[in-house]
């Protein structure tokens, strides 16, 4: 039977053919039919899809409506409060702030403060004038070691690789964060021409790829670290150890993403799939991670260096804290990333399944440093899902010091939340090096909205500082935030996440998990295939 639909549809298409030579009206016909007969001669011959296979031109609308399907659902299905993984009170929210619009809402909230999990801070009776608020609070960073400390915004823009995001989007975030006075991380891509153009700050992010920083084998490269670290615009150093988007994976950019400018500015070859390691070659203990962040850190000449990590085992972040101790060696500062993932490519299982959510994780981390007695040593940064100012006095209340976002910056610029990242085709030019779609953002605009969206976020939590009648951002405590954990009852996050004493993981008396995790956690070694 299949053979017989298409020998009619070739024979459909030459009868066609030639009747159109004496009736030259047949014309017409032939070219409305000969589109069809194509497709249902390709769709029966064709081995891929069964669907197209057995019911050739109807089965595409099945992939067609596949493809549309996120579309219509995001524009016509969901509501205000359903989006994911960015719902769309807080999409508009930053695209309001980002083209500083109508930056309020009628009517009450859309969110049922009823429904377990819903949040709220606890204002004060009396708060205090936002005028008597500092309208730029900053953090400073660095440590004993640090010679050159970095003065940071509470909120700055997070990893994000040029080859990932388009020139004009990594243009756009560094001329903004210039304007605003914030720093824009660059993602583990290596610095670009991009990130230096405009002259924001940067934080180089060194992944396990060691992206200009490496010799042709993929090691560690000393003189062109120290070469590069030495720019004006580098402030920080962060050395990635794993993100939230994929923990224990290492990052990847597409084949059609690596093109011979991205190649360059890497040191790997155009063309190709990149594949960053899961782990790091320059060490391979607790003990040798620290002492490389005192390399850095030397031949930086003194700038702050730190790390980012997502939380996974426990026992391998008190191994860190331990060979901290041990050494007297202390990073500058800790990015913490949640494992709700990022903007980052990545398998849906370690997406959707890897690594301790950002709350836990945040709260872990901060509890951990001062169960250490060393949290006065290291500034923290949160990095989790971070999109307004109730976000970032929530990230404080678990013990940030200062907060980065990416998906909210990339918004700033235009993203729209098509999911089409990891496919070189997003539509509004942001994470893409189609020449064609990066066009269509244009940076002298988009600089702007960066600038915006920031200024106003930070101007939102700071009124809500006042509100809570605190004078800074930084005096907001667990005890602030509270969160629905059932219909009838309430609970603060001091109550969820109840804070340690200083000092207490070093004392003996510990709960029996704690003693076992810290028993297993070896400075000379990862230990992590005995941990719980």
């Amino acid at each position: 039977m299949r053979k017989v639909f298409i020998v009619a549809a070739i024979f459909t298409m030459l009868g066609l053919a030639l009747l159109a030579f004496y009736f030259p009206w047949v014309w017409i016909a032939f070219i409305l039919v000969i589109p069809f007969a194509t497709m249902l001669i390709a769709d029966m011959t064709q081995r891929r899809h069964a669907i197209m296979r057995n019911y050739p031109i109807f089965g595409r609308m099945r992939y067609w409506m596949e493809d549309l399907r996120p579309k219509i659902y995001q524009y016509f299905v969901e509501s205000d409060i359903d989006g994911s993984p960015i719902n769309r009170v807080d999409r508009s929210t930053i695209y309001q702030r980002a083209k500083r619009e109508l930056n309020s809402q009628p009517f009450g909230t859309q969110f049922n403060v009823y429904a377990e999990g819903y949040e709220w801070l606890a204002h004060s009776i009396q708060p205090i004038g936002f005028n008597k608020m500092d309208k730029d609070p900053r953090v400073l960073v660095g440590g004993k070691d640090c010679l050159q400390p970095y003065s940071c915004s509470i909120f700055n823009v997070s990893a994000m690789s040029y080859g990932s995001l388009s020139s004009n989007a990594v243009e756009s975030l560094n001329a903004g964060a210039q304007i605003g006075g914030f720093a824009h991380n660059t993602g583990e891509g290596g610095i670009s021409p991009f990130h230096l153009k405009h002259g924001g700050d940067i934080i180089w992010q060194i992944g396990t790829g060691y992206f200009g920083c490496r010799d042709e084998n993929g090691n560690f490269n000393g003189e062109q670290f120290a070469e590069k670290v030495a720019h004006p615009h580098v402030k920080m150093v962060e050395l990635k150890i794993s993100q939230g988007a994929k923990p224990g994976h290492g990052g990847i950019l597409p084949a059609a993403k690596n093109t011979e400018e991205v190649a360059a500015i890497r040191h790997v070859q155009p063309h190709t799939t990149i594949y960053s390691p899961p782990y790091h070659t320059a060490f391979g203990t607790p003990r040798e991670m620290i002492q490389f962040i005192k390399t850095l850190r030397d031949l930086s000449k003194g700038k702050p260096v730190g790390f980012k990590l997502c939380i996974g085992q426990r026992n391998e972040f008190y191994a860190i804290c331990k060979a901290m101790v041990a050494t007297n060696i202390y990073p500058d500062f800790i990015t913490v990333d949640g494992g709700e993932g990022g903007t980052g490519a990545a398998p849906p299982e370690f997406s959707n399944s890897v690594g301790m959510p950002f709350m836990d994780a945040l709260s872990f981390v901060h509890d951990t440093l001062i169960g250490f007695g060393i949290r006065d040593q290291i500034k923290l940064i949160a990095s989790g899902k971070v999109l307004t100012g109730f976000h970032i006095l929530r990230a404080m209340a678990l013990g940030a010091d200062a907060c980065n976002s990416a998906r909210a910056m990339m918004m700033a610029i235009g993203c729209i939340q098509a999911l089409q990242c990891n496919t070189n085709k997003c539509p509004a030019g942001v994470a893409t090096q189609d020449k064609w779609l990066m066009a269509g953002l244009v940076v002298d605009d988009k600089k702007q909205r960066v600038a915006n969206y920031h200024r106003d976020t930070i101007e939102s939590a700071i009124e809500l500082t006042a509100a809570a009648g605190l004078t800074d951002p930084h005096m907001v405590t667990r005890k602030h935030i509270q969160r629905r954990v059932f219909m009838n009852e309430v609970r603060s996050f001091e109550e969820i996440y109840p804070s340690m004493q200083k000092g207490m993981l070093l004392g003996k008396d510990l709960p029996a998990k704690i003693q076992l995790e810290m028993d297993m956690a070896q400075i000379d070694s990862w230990n992590s295939a005995l941990a719980i």
